[in-house]
């Protein structure tokens, strides 16, 4: 025996091998929890005794078994992200400057307008309105995005969905389907890498909480979809406010939807330029006004006059407010849009720019009005110098074209994100860049906007009860964001806790008043936000819970491993040529549909696959992690269970490379399994002889199989409400979800499965 334990010692790589899977076992040990723990012990003992023979493989299964775990550890949850160079940052600072900035640089057109919309303003009015438009353009989308907002993105992505998915890689708090099991991102995040102090410590009784509430973990998935159905919103209210005369308004709308196909790469090198030029008349023609008229303004700049504003009529302020929150419309685009573009483009392109030319704008009109108070109405274009009336008449038209593409932009990532998380019914995603993976482009949604803001146009008739409408979605948004953010800073960023209530005080007291002068508003177009985001969210929240149910449905009717074993060797049926895979969301046990095949068909492919598409809470999954293999049942039931995985940024390829990829990385899950095989054998005294053929003549064999086809198995399922269902559920189960399945696309077609390749049995769930 101490020879034997001498020559494994000499032996590093056998040592390196065993103490990994020894290291691993343990690890799942201490951390799975005890129901996951039983079950796949359980399903352990079933696997051994279908061969009480192949005790060497023990072992092996154990690290290879736990697919639930394996499946989401994945280098892309690092933190990190790729530098770029200079002159990509700059490239895409430029793009930005036409796709994010066009809306919140078109607001000078309407904020003194929409302020003071039933008055003449006094001077005293005007320092005040404009010192509440300084610091709200400061606070908000300089300090709290560009600066703080945008370091919360999960891996570049932006948007109230990033940041949930953020969240759930740091804690199990998710309630997306076929992600909620076996979820142990914690280990690989810089998270558990702190130094352990207070802020650790509290993070951690939060994080614990939260996993143990149910209702918490509700309560984080409601305000995730409420915040990406009020940015949905914002884009269909965006697009309305550009021009007051309806029909002029429609047709633009029409051609504005219509170039979206193009892609951002394309749109954002198009208007640029006339964003760029806009923004920099704004500016110049605001210091011309500030010289000209009366440079005194610049008081507004002391925060005392936003107190003396309020100080003078407190109402009056207060219902302003909806008005002033228009500067910052748009801003919620620069952390939606984010995967489009990065961090420092967006950071270079606002300070730089936008910034120093709204504030320049905004100084000059109040100058003006100081001057010539009765033109508040039509502050903009009365304050434009006659010289320059026209050019900038043109420009302004254009830009205000242009401003909805922000959140045209924004709307297809969000819709992309939240349909990869589970919590939106299938569409089309046209990737239109192969330098940046996160430019897309959906044709339904492209089109369901361009409807919406037609009626939403031709409806209201005049953009002021758009305004309305618009202020309720921008500050609705902000809310959201900022409620996630706290979250972020207590549980991922481990802030100090006085930081955290600093900005709770400081930017939650705010946007609390602004949503309560927004919602005053409510009767005369406020409605209309809130109206969307709730058809929104009910179709959103539909989708997740029947899906949810369809998943647990799945799991709790799973087939036995000892279903295989009463089968026998051969089992059971005729084994024809081929590959089949067949496609089940189950990552353990077998699927209750691989039964009904049997029964309906009673014959399979010599080569079997269980296919598991599973999109983890990440952007990106590297191609050399995609493929996860395990094999079920002995070596020769030829059946293999794949776990594909996705992130919400991942672009799917077509069936041929799909096939290709699978089969190269079953081939070396097979040459790996037999290695590792070798390794433990040869640490306990075992002979490995003949070994090397067998895993030659397997991976032959897949080879052969292969050329005689490869068909795609899945089930053709109809979701039932089952009959001690409440009517409600009913409701929304038989008609709601049914209505949504049909009218959207179906699974064969975004999974790009070509019908003669494609098998399908129909099979109903009740849940």
């Amino acid at each position: 025996m101490e020879d034997q334990m001498r020559d494994y010692e000499n032996n590093s790589v056998v040592v390196n091998v065993v103490e990994m899977v020894e290291r691993e076992n343990l690890e799942r040990e201490n951390n799975v929890v005890v129901d996951q723990g039983k079950e796949e012990e359980e399903e352990m003992k079933e696997e051994v005794q279908i061969n009480n023979n192949q005790t060497k493989q023990v072992k092996k299964f154990v690290r290879l078994d736990s697919l639930d775990k394996e499946a989401c550890r994945v280098s892309a949850m690092s933190t990190t992200t790729k530098a770029a160079s200079v002159a990509a940052v700059l490239k895409l600072a430029f793009q930005s400057i036409g796709i994010v900035y066009g809306d919140i640089g078109t607001s000078p057109l309407y904020v003194f307008a929409s302020t003071f919309s039933d008055r003449v303003p006094t001077h005293n009015n005007i320092l005040g309105a404009l010192s509440l438009i300084i610091y709200s353009l400061t606070l908000f989308p300089l300090i709290k995005y560009v600066f703080i907002v945008l370091r919360a993105n999960d891996n570049g992505d932006g948007g109230t969905f990033a940041m949930y998915s953020l969240i759930c890689r740091h804690s199990k708090v998710g309630a997306i389907p076929n992600t909620q099991q076996g979820n142990d991102e914690m280990k690989l995040s810089a998270y558990n890498l702190k130094i352990p102090n207070k802020n650790l410590k509290r993070a951690e009784k939060i994080k614990q909480a939260m996993e143990k509430s149910s209702f918490a973990k509700t309560c984080l998935l409601i305000v995730a979809l409420l915040g990406t159905c009020m940015v949905i919103g914002d884009g269909i209210l965006t697009p309305c406010i550009s021009d007051v005369v309806v029909m002029i308004s429609v047709a633009i709308l029409v051609i504005l939807f219509s170039i979206q196909r193009f892609g951002t790469d394309k749109v954002g090198y198009t208007f640029a330029p006339a964003i760029l030029i806009w923004y920099l008349f704004i500016g110049i023609i605001g210091l011309f006004n500030l010289i000209t008229h009366e440079s005194t303004v610049v008081k507004a700049f002391n925060p005392i006059y936003m107190f003396r504003y309020f100080n003078e009529d407190p109402k009056q302020a207060w219902i302003s407010l909806g008005g002033i929150v228009l500067c910052m419309t748009g801003t919620e685009a620069m952390f939606a849009d984010l995967g489009h573009f990065s961090v420092r483009a967006i950071q270079i392109a606002f300070t730089g720019l936008v910034y120093p030319c709204l504030l320049c704008a905004y100084v000059g009109q109040a100058a003006y009005l100081s001057k010539f108070p009765n033109d508040v109405s039509n502050a903009f274009y009365k304050s434009t110098p006659k010289s320059v009336y026209w050019p900038m008449f043109t420009i302004a038209v254009l830009a205000s074209i242009i401003a909805s593409q922000a959140m045209i932009s924004a709307t297809f990532s969000i819709v992309k994100q939240s349909m990869a998380m589970g919590c939106f019914p299938r569409v089309r995603v046209v990737h239109t860049s192969h330098k940046h993976e996160g430019q897309v482009y959906i044709p339904e949604i492209n089109f369901l906007l361009m409807f919406a803001c037609v009626l939403v146009t031709a409806g209201f008739k005049e953009t002021t009860k758009i305004g309305n409408a618009y202020g309720i979605a921008v500050v609705a948004v902000m809310l959201v964001t900022s409620s996630l953010l706290v979250l972020i800073m207590l549980m991922i960023w481990q802030t100090n806790l006085l930081l955290v209530a600093l900005f709770v005080l400081v930017f939650g007291s705010f946007e609390l008043l602004y949503f309560s002068s927004v919602l005053y508003k409510f009767d005369k177009g406020g409605y209309l936000p809130l109206s969307f985001a709730g058809g929104l969210f009910f179709v959103m929240y539909v989708w997740h819970y029947v899906q949810t149910k369809r998943y647990k449905f799945e799991v709790e009717n799973k087939v036995s491993t000892q279903y295989l074993d009463n089968l026998g060797s051969d089992l059971g049926i005729t084994r024809v040529p081929g590959v089949g895979l067949l496609y089940t969301e189950l990552t353990r046990g077998i699927p209750a549909i691989f039964s009904h095949f049997l029964t309906n068909l009673p014959a399979i492919h010599s080569v079997l696959v269980f296919v598991s598409v599973k999109y983890l809470p990440v952007n990106k999954v590297p191609a050399d992690e995609r493929f996860l293999f395990r094999r079920v049942g002995t070596k020769e039931y030829k059946m293999y269970r794949c776990i594909a995985r996705y992130g919400y940024r991942d672009m799917r390829v077509g069936n041929e490379e799909f096939e290709n990829l699978l089969m190269e990385h079953l081939k070396s899950f097979i040459r790996t399994e037999n290695w590792e095989n070798a390794c433990v054998e040869n640490s306990q005294g075992f002979s490995r002889v003949g070994e090397e053929e067998v895993e030659e003549e397997e991976i032959q064999f897949l080879e052969k199989s292969r050329k005689s086809g490869v068909i795609y198995m899945l089930g053709h399922s109809e979701v039932k409400a089952s009959e001690d269902s409440c009517l409600v559920k009913r409701i929304v189960v038989n008609y709601a979800y049914d209505f949504l399945r049909r009218n959207f696309r179906q699974g064969f077609v975004d999974l790009q499965i070509p019908n003669k390749n494609l098998l399908q049995v129909g099979m109903n769930y009740y849940i």
